[in-house]
């Protein structure tokens, strides 16, 4: 990147997903020849959502046959184009992924052509060996064999334990007309506090921006000159513009041949400047992409321009790419007879949206499935787990995956009062808050006191404090129970027990029930916000 270029223009507003927003550079005067032009269009956290559609602005949007069209259309537009992706592709998916290992959503990378991607935190839900069986290719008891991802991972700041070697390449590069373009991976480095313990065994996170540095280090020893950097870490844009997050932090740390950041993990709409360096993210489930061009000076080898476009998948606008539509329905034929059970009925759409910021219906619903289910005297849930809303009427199991699909298992514990109230002390532990969603007792916090002392009441239903010195049962998933999202109290709990699922129990109170309600009653009380 040429320090003497001017900056590039910060992109002044966040528009509202399906319009497109620009962040571009001073124009070049084009001359004949020198300059090659080359689109990236990248996605990021699509979460093996192959055949969910979602409701966008009031239109329908995403399901992967739709995001083809809309990839094949752009690419037709330059045939200088790479696809690119940011990571948690997979992980957390619809069950017509996920009870295939996954291995659908891979095959629809491959028949899209993407040519690199990175890995995000949900690549390791399974574990390594079954991440790299799904990169590499491989057999797995449930599916057989599967022939992997035919284009390369790279993550520079994944190492193995033991060797301290990379267990993926750091960068690659990319050849077009002759130009180098170098991609460099990362993943958000807290990657070992968000899944399962045994999902990160065996490996370690280093820093972000040192891992980018090195490689660039690296890539400018070869002679390139042109940097992106795929980095499934989160960053933020306001309504005025304004950035904030792990990616702006590791922009203004990076080298400054590095002109483009594709961000991901939190599933916003991002496209603005830092630095001198584009950072984008479009979204998620792949109700949007982002369309990244850049105009490369021949002779330097050196990106004089970018500019970048989020693109909203609205399917109105395209008809489904025919052979992906195949790839789903096989994949819905072969899962149809699990996820199509009907399990019972909801009398009330039940939704965990505020689940991060307070009580929520479908919190209520869970965590009281898992004291239903064990029979304890509490149940936590973290509110990240609940990945999807129940509507009214009939429900099925494919549903209530769709809810809960990390299959994690329910654990049983121990815990004295005071363990419980460090337990929702933990809520803000990470700097974000992330309210547990509770089942058997009340909880009431003050926010204008300081971490550690927000918890002024505890009590069960039937109004008796909870004491610090008398023990409980408790029921959290084992996420939770292995220290998951800094909640590391309940690594202390005794009498540790593993039961079912928590899918099972969720399932199973569904089963019991004419038709399940839920309201908010004050289990979480909040004051002096």
């Amino acid at each position: 990147m040429k320090k003497t270029l001017s900056a590039l223009a910060l992109s002044l507003a966040l528009t509202p997903m399906g319009t497109a927003v620009h962040a571009e550079g001073n124009s070049i005067e084009k001359q004949n020849g020198q300059f090659l032009d080359v689109q990236l269009l990248g996605v990021n956290d699509f979460h093996g959502q192959i055949d969910i559609t979602r409701n966008v602005a009031g239109q329908s949007a995403g399901r992967a046959d739709y995001l083809a069209s809309y990839i094949k259309q752009r690419e037709a537009e330059n045939e200088n184009t790479l696809l690119v992706h940011a990571g948690d592709m997979v992980g957390a998916s619809s069950p017509t992924s996920a009870l295939l290992q996954d291995e659908p959503t891979v095959e629809i990378m491959n028949e899209m052509g993407f040519d690199v991607g990175t890995l995000g935190n949900h690549e390791f839900d399974e574990g390594v060996d079954e991440m790299m069986r799904l990169i590499n290719g491989g057999t797995h008891a449930k599916t057989g064999e599967f022939e992997g991802a035919n284009f390369p991972y790279v993550a520079a700041n994944v190492v193995d334990k033991e060797t301290k070697e990379h267990i993926l390449p750091p960068y690659t590069i990319k050849k077009v007309k002759g130009v180098n373009i170098g991609f460099i991976g990362v993943v958000f480095s807290d990657t070992p506090d968000i899944v399962i313990p045994s999902g990160t065994a065996g490996v370690e996170f280093t820093d972000e921006a040192e891992a980018i540095n090195k490689a660039a280090k690296e890539l400018k020893k070869k002679g390139v000159k042109a940097m992106v950097v795929l980095a499934h870490n989160p960053i933020d844009q306001a309504s005025t513009g304004e950035v904030s997050g792990e990616l702006v932090d590791m922009a203004n740390s990076v080298d400054d041949e590095i002109d483009v950041m594709f961000g991901a993990h939190n599933h916003r709409n991002v496209n603005a400047v830092v630095d001198n360096k584009l950072l984008v993210q479009a979204y998620s489930y792949g109700t949007a992409f982002a369309d990244v061009d850049l105009k490369i000076d021949r002779r330097t080898k050196d990106i004089v321009e970018k500019k970048a476009e989020v693109v909203t998948t609205f399917q109105s606008a395209v008809t489904p790419d025919v052979k992906i539509t195949e790839i789903i329905n096989r994949a819905e034929e072969q899962v149809a007879p699990i996820i199509n059970e009907v399990v019972g009925n909801a009398d009330k759409l039940l939704s965990g949206t505020d689940a991060y910021s307070g009580e929520s219906e479908l919190g209520n619903v869970i965590a009281d499935s898992m004291t239903e289910q064990t029979g304890t005297d509490f149940a936590f849930m973290n509110p990240g787990g609940i990945r999807d809303v129940i509507n009214p009427g009939e429900v099925t199991w494919g549903e209530l995956f769709n809810v809960q699909p990390f299959g994690n298992d329910l654990v049983t514990m121990t815990l004295t009062g005071a363990q419980i109230k460090e337990l929702f002390e933990s809520q803000w532990s990470t700097g974000r808050e992330k309210m547990l969603q509770i089942s058997g007792l009340k909880a009431t916090f003050d926010m204008s006191k300081p971490v550690g002392q927000r918890t002024v009441s505890m009590v069960k239903e039937d109004g008796t404090p909870v004491d610090a010195g008398a023990e409980y049962t408790v029921t959290v998933n084992n996420f939770m129970a292995g220290g998951g999202d800094g909640y590391t109290v309940l690594l202390e709990g005794k009498n540790q027990t593993i039961t079912v699922t928590d899918l099972d129990a969720l399932v199973n109170y569904f089963k019991s029930r004419d038709a399940v309600t839920a309201e908010i009653e004050g289990r979480i009380v909040k004051i002096n916000q």
